[in-house]
């Protein structure tokens, strides 16, 4: 099973700060939601490799050959050998501890018992994850879900859907120079705010708690958009800005060198938000249904793991995908993220928290059209997972 590892830069500072920026993957990209804009260039780009990939098997089919290893679509894993396990690519977003159950899942051997020998990587990016479902180069995608809506409002052929939600609120929370024990949104009318990347899925969840507590984003305060994910804490750091957005390690971080103060979760305050889900082409889901019921069963697993253990078991757990991040540190940022309810009791992602991303992306700007929910959402597999 493939390990994440790539060093982030640590801009020159402290030792505890520098590792913890590290977070064993690509959280640099974990703001990483590509917009509508984005994936239409991608998307013409994956037909066109889906394209001439089908060319190729059609020529192949001609001449009666098939390659050594590959299986018939209509196989599913009930049908395999009892020791016979299925490769499964699986695209992330970013690799970060906000997606725990996940790694549960990895390490304590559940996609091994359902079957399934997981190839996980990451496509830095939403944009970038959605594109490589698109052309077959990985079977799952894992990203945000508003990915989904823009590739359907941009003309997919062959539609990405939902199957399993992962994260049910967002995961990033607003840093203060100053602590304070009695914080409200009307505190940040004229600040400065360290905030994320236009059109993001972090921005906007920003700006739509802004909205909803009267707060006019463009106006009433300061937004810094054009500063790199990765490069917030660090900015934060060495500038004047009265408060930052921060993703986990980054927000501990900062506290523990006493550069910020968490002072509120925009998980919390924006509710219940479908921040991250597992999806795949249709064609994939009809081909491979016994696939996705796998998959999604050790998902379940990691789930229901993760909601019956203390954090300090949680982050014991999922210690090897983030070898760069000290056990403290990752016991307190598991801790703070099953305090919010981050992470659902099952993966069924609902009818509600679907009508509320599309409001939050209709609120930013982002959405030309509204898709129904069963055109990009099963709940199928999560809900039998679940039983």
């Amino acid at each position: 099973m493939k390990k994440i590892g790539k060093v982030c830069a640590a801009f020159g500072l402290s030792t505890s700060l520098a590792a913890s920026l590290l977070l064993g993957g690509c959280a640099k990209t974990d703001d990483g939601f590509g917009t509508s804009t984005e994936l239409e260039r991608d998307i013409e780009e994956a037909s066109a490799d889906v394209g001439a990939a089908g060319d190729a098997e059609d020529a192949s089919a001609g001449n009666g050959t098939k390659e050594d290893g590959a299986e018939d679509s209509d196989g599913g894993l009930e049908e395999k050998a009892l020791n016979e396990t299925v490769k499964v690519t699986l695209n992330e977003v970013a690799h970060s501890i906000f997606y725990a159950p996940m790694y549960v899942a990895i390490e304590e051997g559940y996609f091994a018992e359902e079957g399934i020998d997981l190839d996980l990587v990451c496509g830095y990016g939403a944009d970038k994850v959605m594109t490589a479902v698109l052309s077959g180069e990985a079977d799952i995608g894992f990203m945000g879900p508003e990915t989904t809506i823009y590739a359907a409002n941009e003309g997919a052929n062959d539609q990405v859907v939902n199957f399993a939600q992962l994260t049910q609120r967002a995961g990033n929370f607003l840093v203060a120079r100053e602590e304070t024990d009695d914080f409200e949104w009307g505190n940040l009318t004229g600040k400065t705010v360290l905030g994320g990347r236009e059109g993001g899925m972090p921005e906007m969840v920003f700006e739509y708690i802004l909205k909803q507590n009267g707060i006019d984003p463009d106006n009433d305060l300061n937004i810094d958009k054009s500063i790199d994910f990765g490069s917030t804490a660090a900015a934060f750091m060495s500038n004047t800005a009265d408060y930052t957005v921060e993703f986990e390690p980054y927000a501990t971080s900062l506290e523990n060198e006493g550069a910020g103060y968490v002072v509120a979760s925009l998980g919390v305050d924006s509710g219940y938000v479908p921040y991250t889900a597992f999806s795949a082409k249709s064609s994939f889901i009809e081909e491979n249904p016994d696939v996705i019921q796998a998959f999604t069963n050790a998902l379940q697993k990691g789930m229901e793991y993760v909601g019956s253990h203390s954090a300090g078991e949680v982050s014991e757990s999922i210690a090897a995908q983030f070898p760069d991040t000290d056990a403290e540190s990752l016991e307190t940022i598991v801790a703070r993220y099953l305090e919010q309810d981050t992470w659902k009791s099952d993966l069924t992602f609902t009818e509600e928290s679907y009508e509320l991303l599309l409001d939050i992306l209709e609120s930013a700007g982002q959405l030309t059209d509204r898709p129904a929910y069963e055109q990009l959402v099963t709940t199928l597999y999560a809900e039998k997972a679940a039983e």
